[in-house]
């Protein structure tokens, strides 16, 4: 089977990067011949799933020559059939000329600038929004292809994990627990969430209501000093970066997803899905897409604390009404968001790339 080579060039881990990791994992189980180039002493390398290969490269900025060439001498080395690079700095590092070594793809799960992307040879997007985006932009709409995410089910979380879990992060056994997980930058949102939540009474069915926060960055300073401001950093809980949050969301009643508008997709609806969750989004553009609002999700307005508040309150009191956002989320991850479809499509791409190459 062809090698694909798939390149990345992130320091820290994000969604971004768990996603480039389930997808090369995924590729690599079901038989395909994956290799793996990443950003030197960056958090992604070391969880690269074992019997991979990994190849490194500095990826300092998106002009660094030295990486460039290195890039360039891995292709020729290595002479995968199918280059796949995922966001700007390793999509700007890797140039192929066309007919003259492997199929560049590139991967887009943002509404990113185009000038940087257009020396590939196909596009993927993960949303339909971003692939309109690319040919609105000037790609050729025959080589830009919608593939979404996938989520693998979780691993079952032992009760005694749980328990040891609320023991850590101080979270009463009795309280019900609203979860969301993401980097803490503006895009999130997690401001609003925080304003919702000082909102909402303390306690629900006579049940302490608590939020916590799975995820880690710059704003967090700042996110702690408002929980402080508002009066409810008792009843916050801050994970910090967790590389498996599954047991986060197994600990929870809720999950809450508060992004703006420039959200692209939004992992945490696919991972509340899959932990058979109810759902509370905010209505950017990627929710919009993939979510029906009182079906698989409830939706609310973007920067609408109120919103937010009110949605949350009603979703943990109508039992039935989280029951059927649980039911039809799940039936919608598996139709369109499972594993098994995602990485066929993967692999038909290849093939079809490829054909037409040759």
């Amino acid at each position: 089977m062809p090698t694909s080579l798939h390149i990345v060039g992130s320091k820290t881990l994000g969604g971004a990067e768990r996603f480039y990791l389930r997808l090369i994992e995924a590729l690599h189980a079901g038989g395909a011949s994956v290799e793996a180039m990443l950003r030197a002493g960056s958090d992604v390398v070391a969880q690269v799933p074992a019997g991979i290969p990994v190849h490194r490269s500095p990826m300092r900025t998106v002009w660094d020559p030295l990486s460039r060439r290195a890039i360039t001498r891995a292709l020729r080395a290595i002479r995968p059939a199918i280059v796949q690079t995922y966001m700007g700095r390793a999509t700007r590092l890797t140039h192929v000329r066309p007919g003259r070594g492997p199929v560049h793809v590139s991967r887009l799960g943002g509404y990113y600038k185009l000038a940087g992307y257009r020396h590939a040879h196909a596009w993927i997007g993960n949303t339909r929004g971003v692939c309109d985006y690319l040919i609105q932009g000037g790609m050729p709409a025959a080589r830009v292809y919608h593939i979404s995410n996938f989520i693998d089910p979780p691993r079952v979380v032992a009760a005694a994990e749980l328990a040891a879990l609320r023991r850590e992060l101080a979270i009463p056994e009795e309280a019900l627990v609203v979860v969301t997980a993401g980097r803490f930058v503006p895009v999130k949102g997690h401001r609003y969430l925080l304003g919702a939540f000082a909102r909402l009474p303390a306690a629900v069915y006579d049940r302490p209501l608590w939020l916590l926060l799975v995820g880690d960055g710059p704003l967090r300073p700042d996110l702690e000093a408002q929980a402080h401001r508002l009066g409810i950093a008792a009843r916050v809980a801050w994970a910090g970066w967790r590389t498996d949050p599954s047991p986060f969301y197994q600990l929870s009643d809720l999950v809450a997803f508060p992004s703006l508008e420039l959200e692209t997709l939004g992992n945490v609806i696919l991972e509340a899905w899959v932990h058979n969750k109810p759902l509370v989004t905010s209505r950017f553009r990627g929710a919009r897409e993939i979510t029906r609002h009182g079906e698989d999700a409830w939706q609310v307005e973007c920067e609408d604390e109120e919103g937010l508040a009110q949605g949350i309150l009603q979703v943990l009191r109508d039992e039935r009404l989280a029951a059927d956002l649980v039911r039809c989320g799940g039936d919608h991850l598996a139709r369109q968001f499972s594993r098994t479809a995602v990485v066929r499509r993967y692999l038909d791409l290849y093939d079809e790339l490829l054909s037409a190459e040759g």
